[in-house]
């Protein structure tokens, strides 16, 4: 029973990380405050484009194989059950993904904002694959 899902959010989350990004590394590195502000950005659609690609692996997984299939799991259980389904082609990239935006929180301290926005930047391609995948399952 395959159900359609309106990817429209998703697909925007995505594109607005991608432009962030792609502006981030525009910018003038000798301006700290343009920096900062930038690398906010990036967490922010970061934190929103993860936020909406596990909500959507959780919906598919829900609708396609089982209502309560990811019912109490854990991040780590869910995320393997999400590979299992392929929906996703590595699942440790996607726990390291999870941890990344739990840090997010944390972006007061510096080194530890570099860390999440290094993590949007590996996160960017395999949220699009996730889309991709997704499509193709619809």
């Amino acid at each position: 029973m395959n159900t359609k899902l309106d990817l429209s959010s998703l697909e925007g989350a995505i594109k607005a990380l991608q432009t962030s990004i792609d502006v981030y590394r525009k910018y003038d590195k000798d301006d700290a405050d343009l920096s900062e502000s930038l690398r906010s950005g990036v967490i922010q659609n970061f934190e929103v484009a993860y936020e909406l690609c596990w909500k959507f692996m959780k919906r598919w997984l829900e609708i396609n194989i089982n209502p309560d299939i990811v019912s109490g799991v854990t991040r780590k259980e869910f995320y393997r059950i999400a590979g299992e389904n392929k929906l996703i082609a590595d699942v440790e990239k996607w726990w390291a993904f999870h941890d990344g935006r739990n840090r997010t929180s944390h972006v007061y301290d510096g080194a530890v904002a570099d860390d999440v926005l290094e993590t949007a930047f590996q996160f960017l391609p395999h949220a699009k694959t996730f889309v991709s995948l997704l499509e193709q399952k619809l």
